[in-house]
């Protein structure tokens, strides 16, 4: 294992490379063209067998070890965002308007560079290692699910994966053994009021007093509807109400996002935000539309599989520290492929370092310490072939 993470520490400017590349060349969900023509070649260069297309976008790589074995997964996501970046960085976006600001460059970098590493060290892997490059994970319904249906798991034993954190501090890892990340769902209400003369109200029903009431009665729902020992999270992110300055809209409408960590508070939201709609509307006359969209489920994360790899993050030079956390409500569609098959998911730190503040996730200036690409590097691959060696 000395010698892996020795091949790795080579690899570590050529991985510091692919990251800039990609950064510098970020693509949309679901648009991604040049990232998966970029992946399959470095690993067809590397002699792996390649298959594009996959679910979509995204790219399969197979590399098989000298000796019989168990299959490991390793994932990565590639999309980028819908932002401009402002981080004046060398190797800033060149797309106008699309930016690599939560790390997926990283984290195919670093899936990359553990390519490269075990392929070296092939003669020593009892077993396959399937490298799941996955697009459009920002953007839902996701690439996880069409590439689960298009096989990506065929054959899989375990699989792993990581997200790294800007926010975290650098040589610091986070784990945690049961839901580490919420079920991710969207909704839009449309309120169909009577539009009038804001100087006569009483010949209205006034579309934006309703939504703004729903909006309000909402947050009843978390506060008195869902078991306060359970996590909810009801935002409403936008309000649209367009005219004039001296006319009541004839129409209003809300959209937000709920979040939870089990599957019967989501039940709960969605039937217990219908009432609520239902009741509101019902009291001005009003009619209304309701869509409730069920994004990213729940990411719960096997707990042998998860101490496993917290056990190997021990063995890193780099890694300072260990840490359980508390779940977060970010979604998360690594999710789907621990429905599936055993594995975990955890955080690298990556946090720049001497920045006090860094930039959150998906803000124009993010940024990550390319530190941390080796390190999320070292625990997948040396994960990969401890997992191989005990269950051969």
């Amino acid at each position: 294992m000395d010698n892996l993470f020795t091949t790795l520490d080579n690899l570590n400017e050529e991985i510091i490379s692919i990251r800039r590349h990609l950064h510098k060349h970020p693509e949309l969900s679901f648009e991604e063209v040049e990232t998966p023509k970029y992946i399959a070649e470095f690993h067809e260069q590397l002699g792996h067998e390649v298959k594009t297309g996959v679910g979509g976008n995204g790219v399969l790589a197979y590399l098989k070890g000298d000796h019989e074995g168990p299959t490991v997964a390793l994932r990565a996501d590639f999309d980028a965002l819908p932002i401009h970046e402002e981080t004046n960085l060398e190797f800033q976006s060149v797309n106008d308007g699309v930016m690599h600001a939560c790390g997926h460059d990283g984290h195919t970098a670093t899936l990359l560079g553990v390519a490269k590493a075990l392929n070296k060290h092939k003669d020593e892997l009892h077993g396959t290692v399937v490298f799941i490059h996955q697009h459009a994970e920002e953007l839902p319904p996701g690439g996880a699910k069409p590439m689960i249906e298009d096989g990506a798991l065929h054959g899989v034993d375990v699989i792993f994966g990581t997200h790294l954190q800007a926010q975290m501090p650098l040589y610091e890892i986070n784990y945690r053994t049961d839901e580490l990340q919420a079920s991710s769902d969207s909704f839009e209400v449309t309120i169909f009021g009577k539009g009038g003369h804001g100087a006569m109200p009483q010949d209205t029903k006034d579309s934006i007093l309703i939504a703004s009431q729903l909006v309000d009665n909402f947050q009843q729902i978390v506060s008195r509807r869902v078991n306060p020992l359970q996590s909810a999270v009801l935002s409403v992110c936008s309000f649209e109400a367009i005219g004039p300055y001296n006319v009541i809209a004839n129409t209003a409408k809300i959209k937000g996002t709920v979040r939870t960590l089990n599957e019967e508070t989501r039940e709960l939201m969605e039937q217990e935000m219908q009432r609520v709609i239902e009741g509101t509307c019902h009291l001005s006359g009003a009619d209304f539309e309701f869509k409730y969209d069920r994004g990213y489920p729940v990411l719960i994360n096997h707990k042998e599989e998860t101490e496993f790899v917290m056990e190997v993050a021990e063995t890193v030079p780099e890694v300072q520290e260990i840490k359980e956390t508390e779940p977060i409500m970010g979604g998360e569609d690594y999710s789907y492929y621990l429905q599936e098959v055993k594995g975990t998911y955890f955080f690298t730190g990556a946090q720049p370092e001497g920045t006090k503040n860094p930039y959150p996730h998906h803000h124009p200036k993010f940024d990550i310490d390319e530190k941390s690409l080796v390190i999320a590097a070292k625990i997948l691959a040396k994960s990969t072939m401890e997992y191989m060696s005990k269950n051969k």
